[in-house]
């Protein structure tokens, strides 16, 4: 029993997002007696591309190509600041294609083997939180780049130029904020000339792709569907959150993110208010904040505690700094468009 409670506990600090919405989706059966519209709450279309974006990514993943390109380039490197300019710049290239989330779980930990390789141990916590900014501007450019985009994709008309425009102004103004934080990283000189080889298995090759798919992620967005559907169909809730969010979707976006993450923000806010392109900017920019306003922030957080946990005071209090300087920068930006 014990030990039941225990791997509980476990799995809800390991899967907390699921762990709510599954908990907020039940208490809400309550008040909409489950019927055959529940299906009708679930954007299949969502999940489909969603679960085909996860298989691409374990392919490109379980194949390292990504990795073997950036092991060859940091050979070429001579200095601290082109090797945090390299770990930062591919966090942000990766995201545009195999999202932010990815990117991080990938490199965040090569990331700080390359650092320790180097004696420069001292540079794990800006490189991390610089990555993990990085990651999350990438991920912008493109409605693929991570999940709260393929939401907003799926579920409304905009375009793929018209997404990536929208967005473009706020990426531009965040690559300026990161190059900035990136001239004052130390100049010194490093070799970096064997990091070790990259590992291919090429057993078993197709099931560790299909094991390695986040299907936790996948009956997340399931629970929050019914539970977003739910509260469209309680009177109480569907007035409030209309009146909330309507005409205020930039802000709320932003407001939702920092406590409940952006990927469950833009669920929310779309099962409310047509403004599509506010509600992309909302929860696109409510991403940068607090530690929990994207998951992608907690891969970083979750990797620092468990290699660098000396670190784990420091990284909060910069990460933090960093983001809630460039949130309001990005905010700025959006009252002056």
């Amino acid at each position: 029993m014990a030990n039941l409670l225990e791997k509980s506990i476990n799995f809800f600090k390991d899967e907390s997002v699921l762990s709510i919405s599954l908990i907020l989706a039940i208490i809400s059966c309550f008040f909409v007696k489950p019927n055959y519209n529940y299906l009708n709450y679930i954007n299949w279309e969502t999940l489909i591309l969603l679960f085909v974006i996860m298989v691409i990514v374990e392919v490109l993943k379980n194949l390292a190509v990504f990795e073997i390109l950036v092991r060859k380039l940091l050979t070429k490197i001579r200095n601290t600041r082109g090797l945090v300019f390299i770990l930062v710049l591919i966090c942000f290239l990766s995201s545009i294609f195999i999202t932010n989330d990815v990117s991080l779980i990938i490199f965040v930990p090569f990331s700080i083997m390359a650092l320790k390789k180097v004696y420069r141990a001292d540079l794990i916590v800006i490189t991390v939180c610089l990555q993990t900014i990085a990651a999350n501007v990438g991920c912008m450019l493109l409605p693929t780049g991570a999940p709260h985009n393929i939401v907003m994709y799926t579920s409304s008309n905009i375009s793929f130029i018209s997404f990536f425009l929208l967005l473009l102004p706020y990426v531009i103004v965040s690559l300026m904020f990161l190059l900035t934080i990136l001239f004052f990283i130390p100049k010194n000189d490093i070799e970096l000339h064997y990091i070790g080889e990259v590992e291919f298995n090429r057993n078993r090759f197709l099931k560790r792709v299909f094991m390695g798919v986040d299907y936790f992620l996948l009956l997340t967005f399931i629970a929050l569907f019914i539970l977003i559907g739910n509260l469209e169909n309680i009177t109480f809730f569907n007035m409030l959150f209309k009146k909330m969010i309507i005409g205020n979707e930039v802000l709320c976006g932003v407001i939702a993110s920092q406590i409940i993450s952006n990927v469950p923000a833009a669920m929310l806010l779309t099962g409310f208010s047509n403004n599509i392109e506010d509600i992309i900017i909302g929860i696109n920019i409510g991403g940068f904040g607090t530690l929990i306003a994207s998951m992608a922030n907690l891969i970083s957080y979750n990797v620092i505690l468990r290699q660098c946990n000396e670190f784990k005071l420091r990284y909060l209090i910069i990460f933090t700094v960093l983001n809630v300087v460039l949130l309001l920068i990005l905010l700025g930006v959006n009252a002056l468009s």
